[in-house]
């Protein structure tokens, strides 16, 4: 008598359910993160520098204001190093759950801060101190998320699971974005300037919460669990990866930077200059960039998919020498001061964004072998920030008040010709194994 048929069903329901569950995971966090970071950089172009720094100029409050911006990115290696160290010593989940606590509630509290006008000069203390704590958190956020999805991908489909955690920036962008839009129409500037810029920061605690509670039903990476049987961690990661993988983390820095400079001279930048010199509405401006991150997203996944098609370095090159050129069109579309001409301006620099943000998901973890994986990603990845991101908004503004937009213009296709050296130094990993 033959034995029933044994159904594959139940075991491949259950995968499915892992990889959906790890997909998420490793993209809510990066989402949040985005999140948390675009409600400070629109708040900080639009309402940080008349609340925490109402003495001066308005030019003084904005820069201001982008000096504060800055502080979290110069927290974010810190974070980095911290949660590096624990995310390679002790596991992957555990030190995810913790980062996005730290960064959960540093942006939470930033609501609740006290302006200038109640409590002095404590106000910006305080805020700086809260800045810094989330770039804590936010340093060991990203490294983690990428390599929870990359240590479970399929073979020939780490590019495409790295993805999920770089299409975290749209959808957060979009949310901030979206709330400081709903906020814009239903509030007077006095209301929005008074507390309505709060809100966004307190509904951070939500996200946060929901991130949590997937990230605590995850299982550790298959690659960390082999890395343990074969006792192949090291003591102090930071040390041996300082000694021995200082140069992939330098190139990873270097390839990171233009990714930074397209965003946040497109969105903190253009936002700011785009209310107070061209005197859009700050809703309309805001509108704008919502529809120029859609393309932002639509260009994460075919950017990553040409990753694992045609191999990192390939559409990495390509899309920088893109961003290099997009530099001189700075001053002809967005000095136009003409909506289209903005709006297209918007739309190519936040998509190329996409095209050279989407392979670093699977590319900075495959420069580093498992046991100082984490903190290499990590560090590569947030001293990109202080070289692409903590200065940008800042030097933008100054370059365009001494220089005009053609200067800012030429800011950007630096960033990009930085970038194109570090790739074109670094080896293709496409095909590295990542055990």
């Amino acid at each position: 008598m033959s034995s029933p048929p044994v159904s594959t069903a139940g075991p491949q329901l259950g995968q499915q359910q892992r990889t959906a569950r790890i997909i998420f995971a490793s993209f809510i966090g990066t989402a949040i993160e985005f999140y948390d970071f675009y409600v400070y950089a629109t708040a900080a172009a639009l309402v940080i520098g008349p609340v925490f720094f109402p003495h001066g100029s308005a030019t003084a409050q904005a820069l201001s204001a982008f000096v504060t911006f800055g502080i979290a990115f110069v927290a974010r290696p810190i974070g980095s190093f911290l949660f590096g160290h624990f995310g390679d010593r002790i596991g992957r989940k555990s030190t995810l759950v913790a980062s996005l606590l730290v960064m959960g509630v540093s942006t939470t509290l930033i609501g609740f801060v006290p302006g200038y006008d109640s409590i002095g000069s404590l106000a910006p203390i305080l805020l700086c101190v809260l800045r810094f704590g989330q770039g804590i958190g936010l340093g060991g956020e990203w490294g983690g998320a990428a390599l929870l999805a990359t240590e479970n991908a399929p073979a020939g489909k780490r590019g495409w699971f790295g993805m999920f955690p770089q299409l975290g920036p749209s959808v957060g962008f979009l949310a901030s974005n979206g709330l400081f839009f709903g906020l814009a129409l239903s509030l007077s500037d006095e209301q929005f300037r008074s507390w309505g810029w709060r809100v966004p920061f307190i509904v951070s605690a939500v996200l946060v919460a929901l991130g949590l509670y997937v990230r605590l039903k995850i299982a550790e990476t298959p690659a960390f669990r082999a890395a343990i049987e074969r006792r192949e961690r090291v003591r102090v990661p930071v040390a041996t990866l300082l000694a021995r993988f200082w140069w992939p983390t330098l190139l990873g820095a270097l390839a990171m930077v233009v990714c930074y400079t397209l965003f946040y001279i497109s969105t903190v930048f253009s936002l700011s200059y785009g209310v107070s010199s061209l005197h859009f509405t700050r809703q309309g401006f805001l509108g704008m960039l919502c529809v120029a991150v859609v393309f932002m997203a639509l260009a994460t996944p075919l950017s990553a998919w040409a990753s694992d098609r045609f191999g990192r370095k390939p559409v990495l090159i390509v899309g920088i020498l893109a961003a290099f050129a997009s530099g001189f069109a700075m001053e002809p579309l967005l000095g136009s001061g003409s909506m289209p001409l903005v709006q297209l301006f918007l739309i190519i620099e936040l998509f190329l964004m996409g095209v050279t943000f989407a392979p670093m998901g699977a590319l900075l973890p495959e420069l580093f072998p498992t046991n100082v994986r984490y903190t290499g990603a990590g560090v590569s990845y947030n001293l990109g920030g202080i070289l692409g991101a903590s200065v940008a908004p800042y030097i933008a503004q100054l370059l365009a008040a001494h220089g005009g937009l053609a200067w800012v213009g030429g800011y950007v296709s630096v960033a990009a010709l930085v970038s194109l050296f570090g790739v074109l130094c670094m080896r293709e990993t496409r095909d590295t194994r990542l055990m």
